[in-house]
């Protein structure tokens, strides 16, 4: 009897895990979808612990039995909070931002590496090659610009006209 007894503690466990992770990803999912695309965009390093942070609530929405479903869709719904202000503060004053966010590096420039950039960057002529070969360049003579954006992205440039609407502005 005693086995029973503790055979249905364990499905009932079970059940609430299973429910209980149904639910707050529900819950993940109708908050991030209503806080808008830049919660869900490329990440930065403040997005990067914003999404550690979700994945945390969430397991232990699920996991532990001493936080109730109310209490994480709260703490998901903080983060998603204080990732929208900051978000919104970068995006209006220009100071946070570089708290916040990276800025793009150059790393190549009409045909060199720009070796001191790419150390600071932590980043391999072998890693730029790749990155040209995978956007259609047979030959590095072909690029004029290589910038390491701040979402870790690698962006491949040819065009060297720079003029009034320029994209490389990396003040």
């Amino acid at each position: 009897m005693e086995q029973l007894l503790r055979a249905v503690e364990n499905w009932d466990s079970t059940i609430r895990t299973g429910v209980l992770t149904v639910l707050g990803y529900l819950a993940m999912v109708f908050l991030l979808r209503i806080s808008g695309k830049r919660t869900l965009s490329k990440m930065n390093a403040f997005d990067f612990v914003v999404t550690i942070a979700l994945g945390s609530c969430l397991a232990s929405i699920a996991l532990n039995k001493n936080i109730t479903l109310i209490d994480g869709s709260l703490a998901i719904s903080l983060f998603i909070i204080m990732q929208f202000i900051f978000t919104y503060l970068s995006v209006h004053i220009k100071g946070f931002r570089t708290l916040v966010t990276s800025k793009p590096a150059i790393v190549f420039y009409k045909g060199k590496f720009l070796e001191e950039e790419m150390k600071k960057q932590r980043l391999t002529q072998e890693e730029v090659y790749n990155e040209c070969r995978l956007k259609g360049y047979t030959n590095i003579d072909e690029v004029y610009l290589v910038i390491l954006e701040s979402t870790g992205d690698i962006s491949v440039l040819t065009n060297k006209e720079k003029g009034i609407n320029s994209t490389i502005n990396l003040h």
